[in-house]
């Protein structure tokens, strides 16, 4: 996924189009976007070998602005005004079964 982020210049380090290939340094900082958020990361240190997903935060910083999750509350919150499963007119699935219920007990 990575690869192909690069590919399509999405990711920068230091502020540069980076490409899969480029190696990072302590003190990097890697810019990227998902889900909508701009991320910002800092390297911290490089491992000798490779790690696990539960100790990479070991060796990077997160420096992505409260402020970029901001706009997640408001799409939760817009959301909620959908009415729920079950209320409100029928799906076309529930009229289908409705019809299908009523053609059986006719028989």
């Amino acid at each position: 996924m990575v690869t192909e982020a690069c590919r399509k210049n999405q990711i920068t380090v230091n502020s540069q189009v980076a490409k899969a290939s480029r190696e990072v340094f302590p003190s990097d900082t890697i810019t990227f976007r998902k889900d909508q958020i701009t991320y910002s990361i800092q390297v911290l240190d490089i491992p000798a070998n490779r790690v696990g997903a539960k100790l990479v935060d070991i060796y990077r910083k997160d420096e992505t602005p409260a402020e970029a999750f901001a706009h997640l509350e408001l799409l939760k919150l817009s959301k909620e005004h959908y009415r729920k499963t079950g209320a409100g007119r029928p799906t076309k699935k529930d009229r289908r079964d409705l019809e299908d219920f009523g053609l059986e007990s006719t028989d």
